[in-house]
């Protein structure tokens, strides 16, 4: 199987089973396929492949902003579906300051729970962002150190 490396030669479709179904140029179809981005923290809308079930590249597409409309929200919305990734907005308490640690927290998606296994569980990617990966393998990320609250930042700054 070649992969195809071009400007949009492709179309993205959803099936009647609610997969996603790729056809390339020369019109071979292929079923069930993933987007994945290459980069989803430091550059999410840069560099994403089309990936075939059994694993092989099928497009590779360098900016989503150069690709048309409808296939760009198709792609969006199959990557926030599998990429749940709640925002913390602000940490309310920790039970310790040991790990593991039992975190309250208030995300965009309403107040949580999140157990922080070990320190080395918080990464940082890039300008202050932090991604967290609680005991259960959810993601979560903060966008900014500074644009949480005093007390947030203080908590925190404790499993730094």
């Amino acid at each position: 199987m070649n992969t195809i490396k071009s400007d949009i030669d492709f179309r993205l479709l959803r099936n009647s089973a609610g997969q996603l179904q790729f056809t390339s140029g020369n019109g071979v179809t292929y079923e069930d396929v993933n987007p994945v981005r290459a980069f989803p923290i430091s550059a999410p809308d840069e560099g994403l492949s089309i990936i075939s079930k059994e694993g092989h590249e099928l497009a590779w597409i360098p900016d989503l902003a150069a690709i048309p409309s409808e296939m760009k929200t198709l792609i969006d919305t199959v990557l926030a579906q599998r990429e749940f990734m709640p925002v913390i907005l602000r940490i309310i308490r920790v039970s310790s300051f040991a790990t593991p640690s039992t975190w309250d927290v208030e995300t965009d998606k309403g107040n949580t729970q999140l157990i922080l296994k070990a320190e080395d569980q918080i990464w940082r990617p890039k300008n202050n962002r932090l991604l967290i990966t609680d005991k259960n393998g959810v993601n979560f990320t903060i966008g900014s150190i500074e644009q949480l609250d005093r007390h947030s930042r203080k908590l925190l700054d404790r499993f730094l």
